[in-house]
């Protein structure tokens, strides 16, 4: 009993340090429902769909979301599509990050951008939310915006006061078309952060 208590409020190990060094939640935004699944503003559902199918991966019912984990070079990656709704990722995010011990700097969170042309990508270690409602809310739960996010261009083409229905409207055919590659350079990018890390994804993936 003496030692279950001393385990229980000791220190992590340095070999458990490794261990969650090598753990990645990966999280894509979206809002769950069938009315939302080819928007643009559920790109980040949209990118760990693919990856999971490519990889033949199933999605569990968690709390606050869908799970499935993927193993790949030694390194754990939780993909995470929270059910929260946009508006409360961080809820989710907080909670997988907290219960598998993941590292702030192991975070990837992946989201539609209306200030880049569609399908261009920029990822970056930190900054502001630019006005996303699901960054802005992870940033407050979080306390802090010093985690990485993979930004996919979604453009702004829509007419003044519009900007609701376009983001939350279906791919054209243009855009449905070139989908895919976007979606496979996106599911290497995934795999480039946790095994060749971040700056090394920047300089291989920002701008294609």
């Amino acid at each position: 009993m003496i030692k279950w208590i001393t385990k229980l409020f000791s220190s992590p190990s340095k070999e458990e340090n490794i261990d969650n060094m090598k753990k990645f939640l990966i999280v894509g935004l979206g809002n769950i429902g069938a009315e939302y699944v080819n928007t643009r503003h559920n790109i980040g559902f949209k990118v760990l769909d693919y990856l999971a199918k490519k990889e033949s991966l199933d999605f569990q019912t968690v709390k606050l979301g869908a799970l499935a984990e993927y193993k790949f070079k030694g390194r754990s990656f939780f993909l995470l599509k929270p059910n929260t709704y946009m508006n409360l990722s961080g809820k989710a995010v907080q909670y997988w990050m907290e219960k598998e011990n993941i590292p702030l700097e192991n975070i990837f969170v992946i989201t539609d951008d209306l200030n880049l042309s569609f399908g261009t990508i920029r990822i970056k270690p930190k900054g502001s939310d630019g006005g996303h409602n699901g960054l802005k809310n992870i940033n407050l739960v979080l306390n802090t915006n010093q985690y990485t996010r993979f930004r996919f261009g979604i453009s702004d083409e829509f007419k003044k006061g519009k900007q609701v229905d376009y983001v939350l409207g279906e791919w054209n055919d243009q855009e449905k078309e070139l989908l895919p590659e976007r979606l496979e350079v996106a599911s290497e990018i995934i795999k480039s952060f946790g095994t060749a890390g971040l700056e090394n994804t920047m300089t291989s993936f920002n701008g294609k």
